[in-house]
């Protein structure tokens, strides 16, 4: 944010033993009474330091939070809708090769348990012991295939 944390708790900058120990212009130019009158100047001023260094950790908040909304892709399902649970490793069947799917399903939304979280059930009407986060599920589409006199209709 452009401001050390040291001079942020205490109002001044921070000597380091070296600077100390060592001759230089900032350590030997100082007075006891210029330091003195440095020291309430930058204590007047350490409220302001903070206030804005507040401002411009919200605006970069703001800043991060408009990139990630716009790169996250948001799944919102409604009940009845039909999905497919994603396949982790520790669910797979044994001996399951990278050959097999990653995507089990479908199942229907039976429920919302919270935001993004989605109870479902399986086609048989059995619920799934645990809710599942949207990120882990992807919409299904079924196509119906009816048959008709003229001949196959697909929807």
């Amino acid at each position: 944010m452009g401001e050390i944390p040291f001079s942020l708790v205490y109002g001044s900058e921070a000597l380091i033993p070296v600077e100390i120990g060592e001759p230089n212009t900032r350590f030997t130019l100082a007075t006891k009474e210029s330091n003195d009158e440095e020291l309430r100047t930058n204590l007047d001023l350490l409220e302001q330091r903070r206030e804005a260094t507040l401002i411009q950790m919200a605006a970069q908040k703001q800043i991060i939070k408009r990139h990630y909304n716009r790169k996250a892709h948001l799944r919102y399902f409604k009940i009845g809708d039909f999905v497919l649970k994603k396949v982790f490793q520790s669910t797979k069947t044994t001996g399951a090769g990278k050959l097999n799917p990653n995507w089990e399903g479908p199942y229907k939304v039976r429920g919302i348990t919270g935001k993004g979280a989605y109870e479902l059930e399986t086609m048989d009407g059995k619920v799934l012991p645990s809710s599942w986060n949207a990120v882990n599920l992807k919409k299904y589409y079924f196509w119906a295939k009816f048959i008709t006199q003229s001949g196959i209709v697909q929807l």
